[in-house]
């Protein structure tokens, strides 16, 4: 005799993860903590003598401390889907480790400081060449305003008119939340394109 009762087997749960990028002092590790559902996992060490000859902190007099290996946070966007964020060293002596940060991402966040838009180009570079994860440019408001539109700053980074451009505080949990959607959207879109080019 067949059961009267109902499942009420919960639904299963998919994890992605996404890369926050972008040059020394642009808001990286500030975009993660400002969405985090956990506290966020940082590998923050203090500035010392020692790193004034690698960083140039002259945009950024006030930062005490830099990322060493990486950031992680977690957001769970609904019952079925949680994000994972793993945040890259912004430094070049770094950059050695993002092959392995990025290894199984579905997309990328590049985070731009306009004041020092210089410090981005090496980011985008590196998602230009790898053409399997998609990214979008996130151009963080440092004192609440730019002081160039988007459309100049996508003619300064030298990027095509597919890859989208947003503008955001890396304080605000509203506007960080909001990028990340916008990437999810983007990486959606650009999978679901390929396929129709596959088919």
């Amino acid at each position: 005799m067949a059961s009267n009762v109902s499942s009420n087997k919960r639904p299963s749960v998919a994890s992605t993860k996404i890369v926050i990028a972008g040059g020394f002092g642009a808001g990286k590790t500030t975009l993660v903590g400002s969405v985090s559902e956990i506290p966020p996992v940082t590998t923050e060490a203090v500035m010392t003598e020692a790193s004034v000859a690698h960083d140039d902190v002259s945009a950024t007099p006030d930062k005490v401390t830099t990322t060493v290996a990486m950031d992680f946070g977690r957001l769970t966007l609904d019952d079925e889907l949680i994000m994972y964020m793993f945040g890259t060293p912004g430094q070049a002596r770094f950059w050695f480790m993002w092959d392995d940060l990025v290894r199984g991402a579905i997309g990328a966040v590049v985070v731009v400081d306009a004041r020092r838009l210089a410090d981005c180009f090496d980011a985008i570079d590196y998602f230009e060449k790898k053409q399997d994860i998609p990214y979008l440019i996130a151009v963080n408001k440092f004192d609440g305003k730019l002081d160039y539109t988007l459309e100049q700053i996508r003619e300064a980074v030298e990027v095509g008119p597919e890859v989208p451009i947003v503008e955001f505080d890396a304080r605000d949990r509203l506007e960080s939340g909001n990028v990340l959607k916008t990437l999810l959207r983007y990486t959606l879109s650009r999978a679901r394109e390929r396929q129709r080019e596959a088919d």
